[in-house]
């Protein structure tokens, strides 16, 4: 193999290897944010409320905001945009999803929560945002969730902000036989 060979091929393996590496990127990242809670990633799916004493020393300012992903008529909104909570207790607050369009649609309330060190204190065993929802044109829904904050939260953390994105899920609604409509394609 020539010098110019080696170096075509040195420079090819090497340029795959950057396409492959930034490929992979994004699931390592989102594996590290959900392992370690960085980011404001919060959890996917229901945990366990911890038992044990309420902290009845101190309250902490949970915010609700809510926004709006591109290609979805639906709006979103808290009931409560924010409430005071004692650490340890379980609180419930409820979310408004109203599909605006002429048509069906499935979405999905994407989570975040600031500052990036309470997700790891936030514990949500219902919620919304853990499975896609289905809206008729003109329906409105009311969804709770259900949530708690560890009693061990740091006295530094006096206020935490819940950010729910809506995004459109993918595939195409299909008219099943019984005539109601259900989900097609690789939903």
């Amino acid at each position: 193999m020539t010098p110019v060979q080696r170096t075509v091929t040195k420079t090819l393996v090497a340029l795959v290897a950057m396409v492959m590496f930034t490929i992979a990127l994004v699931p390592l990242y989102d594996v590290f944010c959900q392992l370690t809670g960085l980011n404001g990633r919060a959890a996917s799916e229901p945990r366990v409320f911890t038992r044990g004493e309420v902290d009845e020393s101190r309250y902490v300012t949970v915010q609700f905001i809510t926004r709006k992903g591109n290609g979805l008529p639906w709006r979103l909104e808290a009931l409560d945009r924010q409430v005071r909570v004692h650490p340890g207790q379980a609180y419930e607050v409820n979310f408004v999803f109203t599909n605006y369009g002429k048509s069906a649609y499935r979405g999905r309330a994407v989570p975040s929560v600031s500052p990036g060190e309470a997700s790891l204190y936030l514990r949500k065993v219902t919620c919304f945002c853990f499975q896609e929802q289905r809206l008729e044109a003109g329906e409105r829904l009311q969804l709770p969730m259900v949530f708690q904050l560890a009693r061990d939260i740091p006295e530094s953390v006096h206020t935490v902000t819940l950010a729910y994105t809506l995004y459109p899920m993918t595939g195409p609604l299909a008219v099943i036989e019984d005539g109601t409509t259900g989900q097609g394609g690789d939903a």
